[in-house]
């Protein structure tokens, strides 16, 4: 170590951590294996900055290469600065043989031997031992050889390593070293070397990039799970941080970062490349830690105040030591945004300050940089007025680029200096209050709801004397309130907004008000007429002073209020009122009237249709900086759906891993794409557990339906019933809360969780327990209360729905008829038919049931048409669990589905005769006592048995267990 700091080898690395991201250069390293599995010897030399997962691939290899035959060597290299061990990573690896150093003289003083001397003739005797050792062990079995961290190998070690893969060309031997690129500067004797290594035959550089941000955060997940899993916005904060590097990114976890101080290990790792650097270099560095992640040169030099010839020196050091980095348009920046947090953080308070006025006069001074960079440089030197103003011009700034996150960052330090600042509040319209309402914009803008209403709230508690004033303020509040589901407060804040507003004379402030309650009255049910009025007057005074905004919102309030009509002529009026809406440059209520025009799409079952508005309009609010303003993420939300339905899974999976840092307002549109992983047979149900934790605690309706859905689905291919009903219950029960009168999507609920208890019911018929059967039933028919209610409270205040509604009401009509026993293939074909051949997965899920109803009536012939129907569909998808149980069904009712040639599963290689014995009792509904009863064995015993089971099968419980054997074909 150097200047006594930590480095990541001093850092405990998490245990067990999963492989991540690597796929590619596993599949790399595992070809390289086969070819010393072949005879074929080969070398890679795997490069990477420190903490990007060398060691976990190189460990992954290592397991690979013992599962297939291999002998695993590995040695590692220490920094032991001057004072390094010659040939110790050769030491580390030969030593633990235990070969006998008198068979191998050459190499004994690497074997252990007290004392041996080096061989007559110097070194190139060990060099020959060696490689004469390693060909004696690759000839009984091929070796791997694994040295890890080269860049700290003394020089015969390196040496040696050279010479071997020299040597080494036809001896079954892979030898895989590992380096920090980042620790190789100009200088740094391995770079002669590795040129030299890598023009040999068989050797391959492999580089290690940063991990991507899905990747990162799926490790970062893994990680936190044994501790109880982690939070989405703290895994986004911490992926962000991290760069892409995995050692950086577990000790945030550890910290529990969310954008505070860094960890002190991790700090004291970064600081110690500091510490390497001439005094001169760090100076310039603290400098630069000031100025930001990347700089220019002419600010860098004005600010440093060093000779242009010392500037110079120290520059070329930091860069060629891999600290800074030259970007092609000639700015520099840090390596990696953590080291200069780590810079900064240890700097003395005067000294930052001193720096920050530097750089805010010299930014003055020429003129040069942005608003925003002022307005940081200005506040952190304590010149807030100067903070104000630039703050201000920031905001325009980020808004006239498309960037309302950035905008409401200034506009919210701006909030913050108000009170420091008064000589300056003359200066802004409508004083604080209109700051307020700036700010809430560009939170609406960026999908920050609630950060929207709390800044509305806090405008509201400043009690504006100006009536019109006051009235934006409440109808805004409550156009944001309708935005978080939170309908009573909408209706509060609109009716307020009417009564601050006068009707005469006319003023913009009274059209908005009063399309604003026409919408919340609508929303909240049976205050029909008046929403109607309010449209009404709405859109006269719309009209009259030409305000095509105002006009649009409130036709398309008053579509939603004409649901049960001609769909055509909605479709009508909303396109008029998106156009309108263009044209006034109003893009909220422009993408308001998308949605809904999607909406009606998707209802009648036109994916196509739907998926036409949907790409379009996506697309343009990501070039408006507006990605997750609410209508353009319900867009993303509706898109993901679509892609759902569609099949076109592999898509929405790509679409979602390729989302960056989202609001918690859209956490549905990542947490829809649950859907799939639990279509393909993964574990999600942390994801989803977290899911709804977030959607409960938000009042989020459509993330509150999305985890239910999800964990209904994961719940009922794991055959966990009770889980199916309690996630049922739970989630129809918040829904109802947040949506009092249109919470239709119960239905949908309900008849999924209705087909594992179905199936429980139906098991326990077949084992003759009629008891259990009944309790299953009871339960079934409680939920199926609360799908009722929906539909008579939908039918009451809405109407009667699309395709989309009729569809899931056939569903959960045959879930129900088989829920009592008497399965009927009509019911399942009428399903099947009414969500349309569009709808893919469900489509093919109906036509499953279909098929087991026929199989009882005894028609095999159609049976067997819906069972190859369905599980082409379930093989295109890669929907596992459905593939599986279609596969048992053909094979149950000896169908000639085109299965003939795929063997079905052995159970006796899995289970022992015993254990399927008990498992294929437990199936039939038996307790573990009469389990024993019946094979005249204990009740502990049987406990036993099945505990292996469980084990086996990677289940927790006795009914999982049951399903999950059934569906892999191993119930005896």
């Amino acid at each position: 170590m150097s200047g006594g700091r930590a480095t990541i080898a001093d850092v405990p690395q998490w245990e067990d951590r999963p492989l991540v991201g690597r796929a590619a250069e596993l599949d790399r390293l595992t070809e390289h294996v086969e070819r010393a599995r072949s005879g074929r010897p080969s070398a890679v030399l795997v490069a990477g900055d420190a903490g990007v997962g060398k060691s976990r691939l190189l460990a992954a290899v290592g397991e690979v290469a013992r599962e297939r035959g291999l002998r695993v060597l590995t040695g590692h290299c220490i920094d032991l600065g001057d004072v390094g061990l010659p040939y110790l990573p050769f030491v580390d690896l030969l030593r633990p043989l235990g070969a006998d150093p008198a068979a191998h003289p050459a190499v004994a003083p690497l074997l252990g031997a007290p004392d041996a001397p080096l061989a007559e003739g110097g070194r190139l005797p060990l060099f020959e031992g060696v490689a004469a050792l390693l060909g004696e062990l690759a000839a009984a079995q091929p070796v791997l050889l694994v040295v890890e961290d080269l860049h700290w190998a003394d020089r015969s070690s390196r040496e040696l390593l050279r010479y071997l893969l020299t040597r080494l060309v036809a001896e079954p031997v892979l030898v895989v070293a590992s380096y920090r690129s980042d620790d190789l500067h100009r200088r740094h004797p391995l770079r002669p070397v590795l040129a030299e290594l890598v023009r040999l035959p068989g050797v391959e550089r492999l580089d290690l990039a940063p991990l991507p941000d899905a990747d990162l955060a799926d490790l970062v997940r893994a990680a936190a799970a044994p501790d109880g899993g982690a939070p989405e916005r703290l895994v986004a904060d911490v992926v962000a941080r991290a760069e892409g590097n995995a050692f950086y990114a577990e000790e945030l976890l550890a910290a529990g970062s969310r954008g505070g101080e860094l960890p002190w290990a991790l700090s004291e790792v970064l600081l110690s490349r500091v510490e390497e650097l001439g005094p001169a270099a760090q100076q310039v560095l603290r400098v630069a830690a000031v100025v930001g992640r990347r700089v220019r040169h002419d600010l860098l030099a004005a600010v440093a105040g060093l000779p242009e010839v010392d500037l110079d020196a120290a520059l070329a050091e930091a860069v060629h030591r891999h600290v800074l980095v030259v970007d092609p348009d000639g700015r520099l920046r840090f390596r990696h945004a953590l080291l200069r947090e780590a810079v900064l953080a240890d700097l003395l308070p005067g000294e930052r300050t001193r720096v920050h006025a530097a750089v805010a006069g010299r930014l003055r001074a020429d003129g040069t940089g942005t608003a925003a960079e002022l307005a940081h440089h200005a506040r952190e030197s304590n010149d807030l007025p100067a903070a104000f103003e630039a703050a201000l011009r920031a905001a325009d700034e980020a808004n006239a680029v498309g960037a309302p996150a950035e905008a409401l960052q200034q506009l919210e330090g701006a909030l913050t200096l108000w009170p420091a600042v008064p000589d300056r509040h003359a200066e802004v319209p409508d004083g604080e209050v209109g700051l307020l309402l700036r700010a809430a914009a560009a939170a609406r803008a960026a999908g920050e709801l609630h950060r929207g209403v709390a800044l509305l709230r806090s405008a509201g508690d400043l009690h504006p004397a100006d009536p019109l004033l006051a009235g934006r303020v409440q109808y805004t509040l409550a156009q944001a309130l309708i935005r978080v589901d939170d309908l009573a407060g909408a209706v509060r804040a609109s009716t307020a907004a009417l009564e601050l507003v006068p009707e005469q004379p006319l003023t913009p402030d009274r059209v908005w008000a009063t399309a604003t309650r026409a919408r919340t009255a609508w929303s909240v049910g049976g205050e029909d007429e008046v929403a109607r009025a309010a449209a009404g007057e709405a859109l006269a005074g719309a009209e009259q002073l030409g305000l095509d905004g105002a006009w649009s919102d409130t036709m398309i309030s008053l579509a939603r209020m004409t649901e049960e009509g001609d769909p055509a002529v909605r479709t009508a009026s909303l396109t008029q009122a998106r156009e309108r809406a263009r044209r006034a440059g109003d893009v909220d209520v422009e993408m308001r009237a998308t949605f809904n025009l999607a909406t009606i799409a998707w209802e009648a079952g036109d994916l196509a249709g739907a998926a036409a508005y949907l790409k379009p309009a996506v697309l343009r609010g990501a070039e408006l900086g507006i990605g997750w303003s609410f209508y353009v993420a319900e867009l993303r939300y509706l898109r993901v759906l679509v892609g759902l339905a569609g099949g076109e899974w592999d898509a929405v999976q790509a679409t979602v891993d390729g989302l960056g840092r989202m609001p918690d307002t859209a956490a549905h549109v990542r947490a829809a794409a649950l859907h799939v992983a639990v279509h393909r047979g993964a574990d999600v149900r942390d994801q989803v557990e977290q899911a709804w934790a977030t959607g409960d605690r938000l009042g989020h309706a459509a993330l509150v339906l999305t985890a239910s859905s999800a964990g209904i689905e994961l719940a009922g291919w794991r055959g966990d019933a009770t889980a199916a009903v309690a996630a049922a219950e739970r989630g129809v029960r918040r829904l109802r809360e947040i949506w009092p009168v249109d919470f239709l999507v119960a239905v949908r609920l309900v008849a999924v969780a209705l087909g594992p208890v179905a199936d429980a019911a139906a098991g326990a018929r077949a084992g003759g327990d009629e008891e259990t059967a009944h309790r299953w039933v009871a339960a079934g028919e409680r939920l199926l209360v609360q799908a009722r209610e929906a539909q008579e409270l939908f039918a009451e205040h809405v109407g009667e729905g699309g395709t989309e509604v009729r569809a899931w009401a056939l569903r959960l009509a045959a879930e129900h008829a088989r829920l009592r026993g008497t399965g009927d293939p009509a019911a399942w074909a009428a399903a099947g038919a009414e969500f349309g051949p569009a709808q893919v997965w469900e489509q093919a899920r109906c036509r499953w049931r279909e098929a087991e109803a026929l199989l009882v009536t005894g028609d095999r012939g159609r049976a067997a048409d819906r069972v190859r129907a369905a599980h082409a569909v379930a093989v295109s998808l890669g929907a596992q669990p459905l593939r599986a149980r279609l596969e048992a069904l053909a094979r149950r009712g000896r169908l000639d589905v085109g299965l003939a040639g795929r063997p079905a599963p052995d159970a006796a290689a899995v289970f022992t005769p015993r254990e399927a014995e008990v498992l294929g009792l437990v199936a039939k509904g038996l307790t573990n006592r009469q389990v024993g009863a019946e094979l005249y064995i204990s009740e502990k015993t049987v406990s036993v048995h099945l505990s292996r089971v469980l084990a086996k099968l990677g289940v927790s419980g006795r009914t999982e267990a049951v399903a999950v054997a059934a569906e892999r074909g191993l119930l005896p």
